[in-house]
């Protein structure tokens, strides 16, 4: 009998029970036996049979959600019990080769154990998803079996007097100890659930999270196993293949990782801190405060995080035991085994089962799965208290934000770039320092353990090694540093380039109309070259970095071995040398690391500093005096500034229900009904300076107030005050004083809010609707923007459209009132936007409405619709009260009150009649500003007005974005590929494929030069790598006692030829760069050899020194070529990026989204500028890594590449998966980052109409559904990450398992195994790392495509078919035009503009054209610039057709005043003469010209004075003269002013006026005219309709055609 239970041995009495049954050894294992077989039975019928019909009846939609009690513990305690199961396996299989023949009861029970304890585990997860409690008995049962036969086992053993010495003795105590404790997690279940024994069972209910279906993220409620190889992601990443993740596919956060929860939890904290420390003076600790609220999590990661690194240090001594017991192996040592028999089997002690290789592997395989289960683990936990922290910083910054005082943003304490500097940075900072922060006291451990194992291994030779490290450490933290703040200066000067770049887009009509395009190129080039520089320096220091990275392990190990084989006379063990190499290569990660880790510290110190003094800054108002009884008095100024507060609420709070006409019966008597009142208030921006002083003012209910003033006298101020958005210094603001109510203004909703049951019936009560002067929109559609947030009312939104004629605005937008506008919608005019603001206040439905300035931006049709049907019929049919800031004197006759102000005072107050009889001079004032008013805006009936201008530009927009949709659709997405079958299998294959093209296309922009060093120093740089470790297998496996070791490496081949010829072949393939080295390595060492006649084995030492220096000098070549490829690559895309934008047509400009080709050259060219080189490098050098990995250990063990096979079949659907899901969840991340942004800066941006209308609570709810949508794909992105590292860690795992068990079996020889063994340890590392670089180099060469689409652009033709020569200097001379026959059209998929037009200009005469919105007026001023496709007829100035002149040329001798002043940033003198050919006294003239000399004299730097950036600095009157300027420094005969007074006051068109009659007397003007009272003096008048001339002549004559064109015109202007 071979295979017998109990063994065969000879005179064995295996089957005798004579001394009592058990007593026998044999039938107590045969006992054991009986639980499992019982489990077994039990639960195979109920899985399988059973389980169908059970579940059908227990509906439970996930099967996640329940967990009985003791759920973690008893998937521990399974584990552990499984792990002990394999320990007792293998003690008993090596016992067993201690026998003379088989005794299968060694294993035989635990194998059962193993298999029963898996499915115990398998059962129970069935149990538990099906709620169905009343069958764990069975496990139950199993449990009690299993822990009286263990007992009995070990009670017999104690009493053979068996101790701890014997492993067998030491895994029964563990079994029992397990087995009793699952024991009593069964019980505890019982006790909890009730479901056995007990009369009525506990019901139980799913967690609140999963009842809502909405819940995607499982990762708290599924079991331990799922919840560590991320499992439950599995549907997920590979339905991602067949279509998409959306958002809807990643649902809701749950609920304990929602922003508003998190916020909640330190919030808290922080006011318990600010308690601590108010009577300190000191500001309340964030880090305090952060680690009472998310300290817990931290300290379980940081757990977590030691117990990985602990089993890391497992790798390098399995190995060192794999490697030192294959020589010893076959000599194993039987003497001793009688004295550990008893029972009549053999007890090894456990040092002796350490010793056998095979169960090293596995050891090996089980720690390496643990470790990297426990690394993901903390690092998932990590990740996510991060986003949670993140989530929770983001909504204590909005709240701060809507409680910031005005003045705090007016005075520029807190820009708007700060505001959004906390948002996107500092809290990323904090979130990424808490991912990391574990590694600040995990890697000192790992660093000192791994240190002191090397000392173990190598003595003080070791400590020559980490010296070695530790020296250079701190040299790798001054490198990460300098790259911190090179990155920084690249920073800026990459944000002034785009600043740059910005300016050149929006100006570029002027700069191609003035030839300026390459001047203003060039200026972007020369920011761009600094930035370069930095970004140079940049890769320099990156480089370095890397190369450190990679050059510190091997100069420790070149310094060790070295010091190694001079101090110690042994030579250095296969077994020591591999293990201490692997320890280097752990050891170098933290100290990598460490530099980092530190920075972020730094950085987050810095960050919570701004982010503490953001929290202390001056808030608006104070809840505290909340239900005060009285109005309250504001003297003292403290922290809490312009308390304007609501006093009493009763009665008319509670009402229901919006109708208006209810809102009338409130009112009592309107006699003396004052809505606001004002008394001795003294207000201020924040500087003690009063900006307002002695304010008495009373503003009526229900009717019409104006305040009227010149320019800066503090109207907008004054509503601003009354809003309780200024400082007050001293006074009251009082607030509608009914009978039964009165209310102070107040800023804040809060939560507490005490009497404010109603929350949602009162909020419209109180609330102003605002209109502010500068309009501020939100990025949504126009319907949300005018309704925000008050219920839809169709009959009321089509009252408030009509009122501010939006109607014709909203035809033209592309989807009608659904379309998007804001910061990334469609960009509208000044005066569609201010008309959207104020119907949002007219629609709003509250008592009160502040309207700002909110004509300025609107022409006369315009304001006169919106004042009758506005203001006058809409707000005052409600009886709303109605205060309204203008500067149009001739409506203050509808005015029921006047307020006059004056340098912030009020000069005058009361009604129309009282000022025309109480201040005559004021009134006479008035009436001949009126009067100047009506006769210019009388004249302005010549329908040409500024908003069909806005109009006519949206109109241009969009009738050529139809035309460009097509073209558009190819290359943002290239969706239509060959053919338009959308099946399943094509969209797939192509969201898996990798873009090679645009990697060819990026790799030859950097030059093949460069590529080809880098890809050929990488080759040698690993070449050189694997050469070091071989020649270290070879030298420590030489044989010292032999003397005829002439050549090493036929030494080291030698042993293989004779085991296995193939071996040889492929070293000669493998290693065939090795063998070059070698035969130039192999002189040097004959040379030694001879010179010490004997071959030692110190004289490997010179070979290792040369090729570590090798290794050394390729790391740092290699670094800087992928580095400075990079470089080169940048460099080119963006210069190439440029010209072809700057050059590219006018047309493209139109068609094309401003923020499209901005993208390009921000987002688009940082990434190729900073993340794609060094993705490239990290995606090199680990395929490189890995595959030298494979080769070596292919080369050690050939058996290993049959193994190979399923692992590579494995890992290419792992990484195919994962790539696609993992590009849709990076996107899903960017995408919902950027509204979350917007919100923050939309919101910062539009605080005072936010507090007005009182909705602050809308807006917070807002903004935490953006964070925890943006959070929710940041965690599936980081599990998706997780769950890929899991994958590939145990692919890994299993190839150092395959490895080991193929060297063991095939017993190479020993060096060589080490060196096998210590590549597949590093392969773990490195397959994520190919993975998930390949996958950022997919979504980074998406940017390198876009910047492509843009390359392909057509460029203007600058040639023209003459030569600059021909030119005369002095051309035009005459300024003499013919126009022949022109036809033109903007592009030729679009209909003529100009039919045929002919017209003959003499030279000096002032011409005016006039004509409807869309009669080709303003194509014709472009049309002499040569901007338009001329395809027909032509345009001859001084005997030259304008075509066939270099655009350049024609361009630089004509001047334009175009409607929109633009000015650039930089100097007066920049913006006047940026080629810099004229003296000072042609600018100063140009300027007297435009009467601007004696303001800019005024200025500090005279014409060196800077202008902001769009000239901001100056009012819109002041920036058309200076373009009135600009056209007279430029002495070109001819002048074209494209309706120049468009957008100007009275004034300033009558010094354009002026000047064009006086300065230009001699010149050729063509004014296009929208007033037609502007062209009545011109010496000839051309009407156009419908892009051909109607009429043609002198005004006068044109004027006595009763039923003419132009009469009519004019007839509509008296």
């Amino acid at each position: 009998m071979a295979l017998s239970f109990c063994g065969n041995d000879r005179g064995s009495s295996a089957y005798s029970v004579d001394n009592g049954v058990l007593d026998n050894g044999c039938f107590v294992d045969a006992l054991n036996l009986v639980p499992h077989v019982f489990l077994l039975f039990i639960t195979f019928p109920i899985l399988f049979i059973g389980w169908g019909s059970q579940s059908s009846k227990v509906q439970i939609h996930h099967n996640t959600w329940l967990h009985f009690p003791g759920h973690n513990l008893r998937w521990i305690l399974t584990f552990t019990l499984l792990f002990v199961h394999v320990c007792e396996i293998a003690e008993g299989i090596v016992s067993n080769t201690q026998m003379e023949s088989n005794h299968l009861h060694l294993f035989m029970p635990a194998l059962m154990g193993f298999i029963a304890a898996t499915t115990s585990v398998v059962y129970y997860h069935n149990i538990e998803t099906a709620n169905f409690p009343k069958l764990l008995l069975a496990l139950f049962i199993y449990w009690i079996l299993a822990f009286i036969t263990k007992m009995i086992k070990l009670w017999k053993f104690a009493e053979a007097s068996l101790g701890v010495q014997q492993l067998r003795f030491c895994i029964t105590a563990l079994l029992v100890v397990l087995y009793g404790l699952l024991m009593a997690v069964e019980i505890n279940v019982i006790r909890v659930r009730k479901y056995v024994f007990f009369a009525n069972p506990q019901k139980v209910k799913p967690p609140e999270d999963l009842q809502d279906l909405g819940v995607r993220f499982l990762q708290p409620f599924v079991n331990l196993l799922s919840k560590a190889t991320y499992w439950w992601m599995n549907p997920l990443i590979i339905k991602a293949h067949k279509r998409p993740i959306e958002l809807k596919k990643i649902g809701k956060l749950p609920i304990a990782m929602r922003a508003l929860t998190n916020y909640m939890r330190l919030k808290d904290s922080y006011e318990e801190q600010r308690q601590k420390t108010e009577d300190q003076d000191k500001s309340p600790s964030i880090w305090k405060s952060m680690y009472r609220a998310f300290g817990g999590p931290i300290l379980l990661s940081s757990t977590l995080r030691y117990m990985a690194d602990l089993l890391g240090f497992a790798g390098p001594l399995c190995i060192s035991g794999i490697v030192e017991h294959l020589d010893n192996s076959t000599e194993f040592d039987r003497t001793n085994k009688t004295g550990n028999m008893t029972f009549g089997v053999y007890f090894m002690s456990s040092t002796e089962l350490l010793q056998n290789t095979s169960v090293l592997a596995v050891l090996l395989f089980l720690a390496l799965v643990l470790q990297r289960t426990f690394l993901q683990a903390s690092y998932y936990v990590t990740i996510e208290t991060g986003i949670n922290l993140r989530g929770a910083l983001l909504a204590m910054i909005y709240n701060k934000i809507l409680r910031l005082s005005t003045s705090n943003m007016s005075m520029g304490e807190m820009t708007l770039g700060q505001i959004n500097n906390l948002v996107a940075i500092e809290t990323n900072q904090l979130m990424w320092f808490l991912f990391l922060c574990p590694n600040l006291w995990a890697m000192p451990v790992q660093i000192i353990m791994g240190v002191i194992l090397l000392y173990y291994l190598l003595g003080e030779s070791a400590l020559i090694g980490a010296g070695v490290i530790l020296l250079l450490a701190p040299v790798q933290y001054l490198i990460a540093t300098k790259l911190a703040d090179t990155q920084k200066s690249t920073l800026d000067y990459s944000t002034d380039r785009l600043k740059k770049t910005t300016e050149i887009l929006k100006g570029i009509k002027l700069l191609k109309l003035y030839a300026w395009e390459n001047i203003f190129c060039d200026r972007v080039e020369e920011t761009r070259g600094k930035e370069l520089t930095s970004l140079k320096t940049f890769s320099l220091y990156t480089s370095m970095s890397i190369f450190m990275n990679v050059a510190i392990p091997i100069a420790a190990v070149l310094a060790t071995f070295v010091t190694h084989a001079y101090i110690e006379e042994v030579r250095l063990s296969p077994a020591r040398a591999f293990a201490s190499l692997a320890l280097f290569h752990i050891l170098v990660t933290p100290l990598f690391l460490l530099s980092t880790v530190v920075r972020f510290a730094v950085k987050a110190l810095v960050s919570v500093q701004k982010l503490s003094e953001f929290l202390q800054s001056d808030e608006i108002g104070d809840d505290s005096w909340r239900n005060a009884e009285m109005p309250l008095e504001v003297g003292k100024k403290n922290k809490h500034h312009g308390i304007t507060k609501v006093v009493n609420r009763k009665g008319r709070y509670r009402m229901d229900n919006y109708e208006q006409p209810m809102r009338r019966q409130l009112r009592p008597t309107e006699t003396e009904d004052v809505a606001v009142q004002v008394n001795e208030g003294y207000f201020t921006w924040g500087s003690n300076l009063s900006t307002l002083s002695d304010i008495n003012i009373q503003i009526p209910t229900g009717q019409l107030t104006m305040i009227v003033g010149q320019v800066g006298c503090g109207k907008s101020s004054l509503l601003l005050a009354m809003l309780g958005e200024m400082q007050t210094i001293r006074g009251k603001v009082y607030w509608s004083k009914l009978p039964d109510y009165e209310v102070l203004y107040d800023g804040s909703i809060s939560g507490q809010d005490t009497g404010l049951s109603h929350e949602e019936t009162s909020k419209n009560r109180y609330s102003v609707a605002y209109a502010a002067q500068k309009s501020w929109l939100l990025n949504a559609t126009v319907e949300e923007n005018i309704t925000f947030g008050s219920p839809f009312n169709k009959q009321r939104y089509k009252a408030v459209i009509d009122a501010c004629s939006l109607q014709p605005d909203i035809d033209l937008l592309p989807f009608g009132d659904q379309t998007e506008i804001g910061e990334r919608g469609i960009n509208l005019s000044g005066g569609q936007r201010q008309r959207i603001c104020v119907a949002r206040a007219l629609y709003q439905n509250t008592n009160i409405v502040f309207l700002d300035d909110p004509f300025s931006a609107l022409d006369i049709h315009l304001s006169d619709h919106l004042m009758q049907e506005g203001i006058l019929k809409f707000l005052q049919d409600d009886k709303r009260t109605v205060v309204l800031v203008t500067h149009k004197l001739q409506y203050l006759i509808h005015a029921d009150w006047i307020i006059a102000m004056k340098d912030g005072s009020v000069l005058r107050e009361g009604t129309l009649k009282d000022i025309q009889t109480y201040d005559v001079e004021l009134y006479e004032h008035w009436k001949t500003l009126m009067n100047r008013q009506d006769q210019e805006l009388e004249k302005e009936t010549e329908m040409e007005s500024q908003t069909i201008l806005e109009r006519k530009t949206l109109r241009r927009a969009f009738y050529s974005r139809e035309a460009k949709s097509q073209t558009d659709d190819e290359d943002e997405e290239e969706e239509v590929e060959e053919d338009d079958d959308d099946n399943m299998s094509t969209t797939t294959s192509r969201r898996s494929k990798i873009p090679w093209k645009m990697c060819c296309r990026y790799l030859s922009s950097g030059g093949f030069l460069m590529v080809f060093l880098m890809v050929s120093s990488k080759l040698a740089k690993h070449s050189v790598m694997v050469a070091i470790d071989y020649w270290l297998a070879a030298w420590t496996s030489s044989n010292p006692h032999n003397q005829s070791l002439a050549d090493p490496f036929v030494n080291a081949t030698n042993y293989t030829k004779n085991d296995d010829a193939q071996i040889a072949e492929v070293t000669h393939h493998c290693l065939f760069l090795f063998q070059m080295l070698s035969l130039i390595l192999y002189i040097i060492v004959i040379l030694k050899w001879s010179s010490l006649g004997v071959l030692q084995h110190r004289s490997y030492v010179p070979v290792f020194i040369i090729l570590c220096g090798a290794a050394i000098a390729l790391c740092l070549i290699t670094s800087l070529t992928v580095e400075f490829l990079g470089v080169a690559a940048a460099t080119n895309l963006h210069h190439n990026l440029l010209n072809k934008i700057i050059h590219a047509p006018i047309r493209f400009f139109d068609v094309t989204p401003l923020g499209q080709i901005l993208n390009r050259f921000s987002a688009d060219t940082n990434i190729i500028d900073q993340h794609i080189p060094q993705t490239l490098e990290s995606l090199t050098r680990s395929i490189l890594l890995c595959l030298s990995a494979i080769g070596v250990i292919a080369f050690v063990t050939p058996a290993f590449l049959i193994a190979l096979v399923p692992l590579m079949v494995a890992f290419y659907f792992i990484q195919k998966y994962f790539r696609v899901a993992s590009k849709d969840l990076q996107d899903l991340d960017d995408s919902t980052q950027l509204p979350l942004l917007c919100h923050f800066s939309e919101t910062a941006e539009g605080l005072t109409t936010i507090r007005a209308f009182r909705h602050e609570a809308r807006f917070k709810q807002r903004m935490l559904e953006l964070t925890d949508t943006n959070n929710t794909a940041y965690l599936f992105l980081s599990a998706a990450n997780r769950w890929l590292e899991v994958r590939t860690d145990y692919l890994g795992a299993v190839i150092v398992l395959t490895a080991s068990v193929a060297a063991i079996w095939t017993s190479s020889q020993s060096g060589l195994v080490g060196l096998g063994l210590t590549y597949a340890l590093t392969v773990t590392n490195y397959l994520n790392w190919v993975v998930r670089n390949l996958a950022d180099l997919e979504v980074q060469m998406a940017a390198v495509k876009k910047v492509n689409s843009f390359l392909s652009t057509e460029s203007e033709n600058y040639e023209g078919s003459m030569n600059v020569s021909q030119v005369p200097e002095d051309w035009p001379q005459h300024g003499e035009i013919k126009i022949q026959d022109l036809c033109v059209r903007y592009d030729t998929m679009l209909k003529p503009v100009l039919k045929h037009v002919n017209a003959h200009i003499n030279p000096g005469q002032k011409v005016g054209i006039c004509g409807r919105t869309g009669s080709g007026k303003s194509s014709l001023s472009l049309a002499f610039f040569n901007m338009v496709d001329v395809f027909d007829g032509k345009i001859v100035i001084d005997g030259i057709d304008i075509c066939k002149l270099p655009l350049q040329t024609l361009r630089s001798r004509l001047s334009i005043i175009l409607q929109d002043p633009v000015l650039f940033s930089g100097s007066i003198r920049l913006n006047l003469d940026p080629e810099c050919t004229c003296t000072d006294d042609r600018l100063w003239e140009a300027l007297e010209i435009a009467q601007l000399k004696n303001m800019v004299k005024a200025l500090p730097g005279g014409l060196d004075a800077v202008v902001t950036e769009g000239g901001e600095n100056f009012s819109v009157g002041q920036r058309q003269l200076f373009c009135l300027a600009r056209a007279f420094v430029r002495k070109s005969s001819i002048l074209i002013m494209d309706e120049a007074t468009a957008s100007i006051d009275m004034a300033t068109e009558n010094i354009l006026q002026k000047v064009v009659m006086t300065a230009f007397a001699d010149r050729t003007v063509v004014t296009i005219a929208h007033r037609v009272h502007t062209i009545l003096t011109a010496d000839l008048v051309i009407v156009m309709k419908r892009g051909s001339i109607m009429e043609y002549g002198k005004p006068e004559i044109l004027m006595e055609q009763e039923d003419g064109l132009f009469a009519s015109f004019v007839k509509a202007d008296m």
